[in-house]
């Protein structure tokens, strides 16, 4: 089992805490939850594994815990593209700037950062101090360079086609091999085997026809289109249209990270700001209109409040208004999927991940599920969004104690902190 901590940096959480009265067209909401198409993309997973059974490729922002059963998976192997990219760089192709060493953090606190990843097993030495917040790539931009202050430019090693996921992830695993184990196993550099089905296909919108099948791409443009939906509903909120909204600024890399890491029947346990994965999995514009405005056509026929979002096709349970009670009920359906897995070995596992801020962490039902998760070793995740205030509650009033993540060894989980702005990472 794994506890996972994502961490935003300073300037994401006063753009979250920030109240903003902005007005907007009614009608473009309606256009806006016409344009997507309604069928569930496909898509193929690919996960990572450590020492730990299948562990997730983590993202943004939060707090993660895995808990998972050992298998041996075969070592990810390079493309057959890397022989042919493999090219020196020149001296011109890496820039020498300052790579940040720590992350600003709610309340003038720093974490030190790390491009090492680490995940604290139960029984190993915690780290010493604050932990450190995993990253993969800066503000910039730029990937870093562990053990000096020189980043490589990455558009001077991008291959020509760069609309070829595989070319490309063999041109940056060849630049950084210290990440060649994260690259190989994520899943945003995995192409569909089919195209999208909210990817554009005429050539007007779409540089290539890979572009389709490119989940890299689509990661983007989800983040883009969930920016954008948040924009319209908060607007339509403000204006009385919809009685209640809540916007996902700045953790939209959080729910394409960890999104495309997960497969199918992977069961999600969601809070209040996990849209985005929902609309990953292919829940449309139409769809997150439907339920906000409480119509007929809403799944749950406008029984529960706006952005309380559900899909049974989906695997995304029911949005529930209490704080903390999803945690409770991810390990329940993480002990269910521990015991099919027993008694039907050839069904394909799953597991389940729950995701909730720190404020929730403060909930009897937290302390209570990490506990009975880590005594009966169930497959799933505790994802932790910590961006610094539960509400307008900031942590320095919540604990005194380093975050969240260092809970973990005390119920015997494994854990790491991550960067919640690196969808890398």
């Amino acid at each position: 089992m794994m506890l996972r901590v994502l961490n935003y940096p300073k300037p994401a959480i006063r753009q979250c805490s920030k109240k903003t009265r902005t007005v907007g067209c009614p009608s473009e909401a309606a256009a806006a939850a016409t344009t997507a198409s309604s069928s569930i993309a496909a898509k193929q997973h690919h996960r990572q594994f450590s020492s730990l059974p299948h562990h997730l490729a983590r993202q943004n922002n939060g707090m993660v815990n895995i808990f998972v059963k050992s298998t041996k998976v075969p070592r990810p192997t390079l493309p057959k593209t890397f022989n042919r990219l493999k090219k020196p760089l020149k001296e011109e192709d890496v820039t020498i700037q300052h790579v940040p060493s720590h992350l600003s953090y709610a309340s003038n606190k720093r974490m030190p950062i790390t491009s090492e990843m680490r995940i604290v097993q139960p029984g190993e030495d915690t780290p010493s101090g604050i932990w450190p917040v995993f990253r993969m790539m800066d503000e910039s931009g730029n990937f870093r360079q562990p053990g000096n202050s020189r980043h490589i430019n990455v558009s001077k090693i991008i291959p020509p086609n760069h609309h070829d996921l595989l070319q490309l992830q063999s041109a940056l695993t060849i630049q950084y091999p210290h990440f060649k184990h994260h690259l190989l196993s994520s899943g945003l550099f995995q192409p569909s085997k089919n195209p999208y089905p909210d990817m554009p296909l005429n050539k007007e919108e779409a540089e290539a026809a890979d572009d389709a099948k490119n989940t890299l791409l689509r990661a983007h443009r989800q983040m883009i289109r969930l920016r954008k939906m948040d924009t319209i509903l908060h607007n339509a909120q403000r204006q009385g249209r919809i009685s209640f909204y809540m916007t996902h600024h700045g953790e939209e890399a959080i729910h394409m990270g960890s999104a495309s890491a997960l497969s199918p029947q992977d069961v999600i346990f969601a809070q209040y700001r996990e849209a985005g994965l929902l609309m990953w999995r292919g829940f449309t514009l139409e769809q997150f209109c439907n339920q906000c405005f409480s119509n007929d056509h809403d799944l749950g026929k406008g029984r529960q409040m706006p952005i309380h979002y559900g899909c049974r096709a989906l695997n995304y349970q029911t949005v529930s208004s209490p704080l903390g009670t999803q945690i409770t009920q991810a390990v329940g359906a993480a002990y269910k999927f521990k015991l099919d897995a027993m008694n039907n070995k050839e069904k394909e596992a799953a597991i389940s991940i729950v995701y909730f801020g720190e404020g929730a962490a403060s909930t009897i039902d937290f302390h209570s599920a990490c506990n009975f998760a880590a005594t009966l070793k169930t497959p799933m995740i505790f994802f932790c969004r910590n961006n610094g205030y539960a509400i307008s509650t900031p942590v320095e009033d919540q604990y005194a104690g380093d975050g969240i993540i260092s809970r973990a060894p005390g119920y015997g989980m494994a854990g790491i902190r991550v960067d919640g702005k690196d969808v890398f990472a």
